[in-house]
């Protein structure tokens, strides 16, 4: 399975312990422009990432371009982004994206809270009225056996 979620944490407990197992994932791709220039903080990250599975960091332009993220090779993949504008931007320059798991971003002034771990702000919103327009399917879940209750129009 091929899984994409935006998580303003990226690379923590329920991503390992839940998500991982839950899609058989064998690699996790983190696509940040940040992070993928701050080694420091990619073996920090890949700390909590069992053996088993590969760590990559890839800024949005390095994902679009990489071959990994085509066909049959996207398989057992998880693809981590910090926002929604880094999935819009790299949907835009042509990533193929069919199912959108929105699974936490954090609240502050001015956001709108869905749920207890999704909160909105106007760019959000506008981010995920563009990916839905386009026929992208919005999964608001923090983990695998969450009921999909949250609906987003």
């Amino acid at each position: 399975m091929f899984w994409v979620r935006v998580d303003n944490r990226l690379i923590h407990g329920q991503v390992v312990e839940a998500w991982v197992p839950h899609i058989g994932a064998r690699s996790i791709v983190v696509a940040n422009d940040d992070l993928a220039q701050d080694e420091l903080q990619q073996e920090i990250m890949a700390l909590a990432i069992p053996r088993a599975v590969d760590s990559i960091f890839l800024s949005i332009d390095q994902l679009v371009r990489d071959p990994r993220m085509t066909g049959a090779s996207r398989e057992a993949t998880l693809l981590l982004f910090s926002s929604c504008l880094d999935v819009r931007r790299a949907y835009e320059k042509g990533l193929p994206l069919d199912i959108l798991n929105v699974g936490n971003l954090h609240y502050a002034n001015g956001k709108r809270q869905l749920s207890p771990s999704v909160s909105l702000g106007p760019d959000d919103e506008s981010c995920l009225r563009f990916l839905m327009s386009k026929g992208v399917e919005l999964d608001f879940r923090c983990v695998p056996n969450d009921p999909v209750h949250v609906r987003f129009a």
